[in-house]
């Protein structure tokens, strides 16, 4: 194992931890804002934990401090873009930082590009490529890390196992409630 690998290991299973972090900082950065943008923003934390749902639902097995991957999942969001977890998370976090204000917002844009698309995204590339070789390399030339390179025909209809949201993703949407909530009162009332 090479440097990287252990830094990327490491970001990988630190990744909640960070992200709890860099939300503290932007609630503490967060100053009175108008309803009418937090109305918005709350669109966009929303689209976020929706998207996030489809992903969980569709890749079935994704919680841990590994990376690991029983088969490579091209189908739902995964014929869109290859992370639609993170791309979730970008969606959740920025709508949170245009609640806090533009600091946040280039806070969180910057540490969401060094966290994931700089080291988390490329470490678990790695294992996938190791894993599925070729099928993960032709997978990549077809779709974007998190846009589209050509519209999936029906690969978006895939499977969507909606127990999976009970078992795995229920504490990702509980986190994101009560954070909404809590960066939505700062902003009315304390701010």
């Amino acid at each position: 194992m090479n440097i990287n690998n252990n830094i990327g290991s490491w970001f990988f299973k630190m990744r909640g931890g960070l992200w709890t972090l860099i939300y503290v900082i932007i609630l503490f950065m967060t100053r009175h804002t108008d309803p009418e943008i937090i109305l918005k923003a709350l669109i966009m934390v929303l689209a976020g934990q929706l998207w996030r749902c489809w992903a969980a639902g569709t890749i079935m097995l994704y919680r841990g401090e590994n990376v690991k991957a029983e088969n490579l999942t091209t189908t739902g969001p995964y014929s869109l873009m290859r992370n639609p977890l993170y791309f979730g998370n970008f969606l959740i976090g920025l709508g949170w930082s245009i609640i806090a204000g533009k600091f946040a917002i280039l806070l969180f844009v910057v540490s969401f590009v060094i966290l994931y698309v700089l080291i988390i995204i490329p470490y678990e590339e790695k294992f996938l490529f190791g894993k599925f070789g070729i099928e993960y390399k032709n997978y990549c030339s077809r779709v974007g890390m998190f846009f589209p390179k050509v519209w999936p025909g029906k690969n978006i209809i895939g499977k969507f196992d909606a127990d999976i949201l009970t078992r795995s993703e229920v504490h990702t949407m509980l986190t994101t409630i009560i954070g909404t909530c809590i960066i939505v009162a700062w902003a009315l009332f304390y701010a």
